[in-house]
């Protein structure tokens, strides 16, 4: 038995990720199962799974959760200290896929534990990529991506060498106001960004789509897991989210990953790396489909995207400093606090604060200061956003 857990299990990725270990019973023995506020969700699958502890981030949630597994023997526990614990505790593969920062110290501490990570938290890499990865390097633990365009590159790139590659692509739909006027998008509303024309997701990601906060820090995430530099990495606007990614090589090849947008493909594939098995997916028919479409974004309308990119060249805790920022920001225009378009101006007014502190970018990349700089961020931004409302 293949000893798993399921970080942030009550979200998109974690029920598809149950999905696929839901249809092997007998293959996997689950250790944790952790998640939010929907208890009813956690409890059902920890209790479905026969996981060993069920963790929810909440500690007022704990006795609900408690009360849900009455009977069952599963141990339940709250807190990000019991997700820390969590994590510690023996496994295989461990999926990562709490939302946000929040998501980096339990990763850090499964890596120690010397276990397969697949990472479907982006802000991981982002915050703290030299950190995360020396970590995994010195415990002898791997990490593999589960971000579609991540594993699509990661998938491109078996068998060959990283001195031969030249360029690498990410796709983006361009998220639900790709077609709208640059003029109509201060009066976009919260419904209508969490509307994603391509992809069944939460809230905040798709209204990170729609923005392309998203795709602003799975660039930040290339650079950091795949060593390339920052001029290598290349947006394009693809509406069909057919082609997840491409690799483009010194003899002018491009190697393409396609796949219908479905997470269980990049899930399935670092599930059962390094083999490929059945997955229940639909199979592309390309007849049908008739066309693919690029196009390089527009920075008006995504500034996010700029923003990463000076993030890129400037490292120490730049990344840790952007993430914690737009996911303030979007917990402000969520409020409807702010417009769409003021998320981007809140995080660059961050950004350009740290920058004008001495020192404060340049501190050594340790945990501690991640939470310290993530802390200071999210305080700044509501600065910013009271003041400007004042």
């Amino acid at each position: 038995m293949r000893k798993v857990s399921i970080f942030g299990a009550t979200g998109s990725i974690g029920q598809n990720t149950i999905d696929l270990i839901s249809r092997q019973p007998d293959t996997y023995d689950v250790v944790a199962l952790t998640g939010g506020r929907n208890i009813k969700q956690l409890a059902q699958d920890a209790k479905r799974l026969g996981a060993d502890v069920s963790v929810t981030a909440f500690d007022d949630c704990l006795e609900d959760l408690r009360a849900a597994l009455a009977g069952s023997g599963i141990h339940a526990a709250a807190g990000q200290a019991a997700l820390i614990e969590a994590a510690a505790r023996p496994a295989d593969w461990i999926m990562s896929a709490i939302v946000g920062a929040a998501g980096l110290a339990p990763g850090i501490e499964a890596l120690k534990q010397g276990a397969t990570l697949a990472l479907a938290n982006k802000e991981t890499l982002v915050c703290a990529g030299p950190l995360v990865l020396d970590t995994a390097r010195q415990h002898n633990a791997r990490l593999l991506p589960v971000d579609s365009e991540h594993s699509a590159v990661f998938q491109a790139l078996v068998g060959e060498d990283m001195a031969s590659v030249e360029r690498i692509i990410i796709t983006a739909s361009g998220g639900a106001f790709r077609d709208w006027p640059l003029s109509e998008l201060a009066g976009a509303t919260v419904e209508q960004a969490s509307n994603h024309p391509n992809w069944n997701m939460g809230q905040r990601i798709t209204i990170d789509s729609a923005s392309m906060f998203n795709k602003a820090l799975e660039v930040i995430e290339t650079k950091e897991y795949f060593g390339v530099r920052p001029e290598q990495i290349e947006v394009l606007v693809h509406p069909e989210s057919t082609v997840h990614a491409l690799v483009g090589f010194r003899d002018g090849a491009l190697m393409a990953h396609l796949g219908a947008p479905d997470m269980r493909h990049a899930i399935g594939y670092a599930l059962h790396w390094p083999e490929r098995l059945d997955l229940p997916v639909s199979r592309l028919d390309l007849a049908q489909l008739g066309q693919l479409r690029f196009n390089t974004p527009d920075e008006d309308r995504y500034p996010a995207l700029r923003l990463a990119r000076e993030v890129m060249q400037r490292g120490g805790l730049s990344g840790a400093i952007f993430n914690a920022a737009k996911e303030r920001a979007l917990d402000h225009f969520i409020e409807r606090r702010i417009r769409f378009p003021d998320m981007a101006d809140a995080v660059a007014a961050v950004l350009e604060r740290f920058e004008a502190e001495n020192g404060l970018i340049d501190a050594p990349l340790t945990l501690d200061n991640v939470k310290q700089t993530d802390h200071l961020a999210r305080k700044w931004v509501d600065e910013t956003v009271f003041q400007r409302a004042g």
